[in-house]
């Protein structure tokens, strides 16, 4: 063999080898994105199973003081016909599950007013129960909403970083997740008032 058959040979080789680590690569990349996306659609469907825990608790919560409420009562009806039958939580858009978000909280804190009013409801061990599962079900909410920011995060730091957003822009994923926002009053200072 000749010295330029094998470098020709060599050239040859290294350009193969530069071709197979771009397409492996181009391959990996498509593959995280594609999987960061069904991390994220995971993290919404949680969301959406403690919104709806959430909300299902609440109102047997209200149930247990609907004697007591009848404004909070009001309120949660109102809620409920925000929530659509035929429209699961799971159908809601993100900012339409804020908004329910929103309300749940508003339902919340009426009835934390009730109890303010009839400290008897506080000896009552179904209203004691169902309260002590709706607080575990706000921290799973929260844990949920941190779960999805988390995966939104880390996909959009990907998404628009070279050289992956490159690949991100050709496979589809030309913009970036959208966070799960807090509600615009608990953004505010809290005042105290004695």
């Amino acid at each position: 063999m000749s010295d330029g058959l094998i470098i020709a040979l060599v050239i040859i080789a290294i350009v193969v080898i530069i071709i197979i680590s771009i397409v492996a690569w181009w391959i990996s990349t498509s593959n995280w994105f594609r999987r960061a996306a069904v991390k994220i659609d995971e993290a919404n469907s949680g969301i959406d199973v403690a919104l709806t825990k959430r909300f299902d608790l609440l109102t047997k919560l209200l149930a247990t003081v609907k004697g007591y409420a009848k404004h909070e009562s009001e309120t949660l009806e109102k809620v409920i016909a925000m929530r659509n039958p035929n429209q699961g939580i799971s159908n809601l858009s993100l900012e339409e599950k804020s908004q329910l978000n929103t309300s749940l909280n508003q339902v919340q804190r009426g009835i934390n007013v009730v109890l303010e009013q009839y400290p008897q409801l506080k000896a009552d061990s179904q209203f004691s129960t169902l309260q002590a599962r709706t607080s575990d079900c706000e921290e799973q909410l929260q844990a949920a909403r941190r779960v999805y920011n988390q995966n939104v995060s880390t996909f959009n730091q990907r998404r628009v970083t070279f050289p992956s957003s490159f690949v991100a822009n050709r496979i589809g994923f030309s913009e970036n997740k959208d966070f799960f926002r807090a509600d615009e009053e608990k953004r505010e200072d809290v005042k105290f008032e004695f």
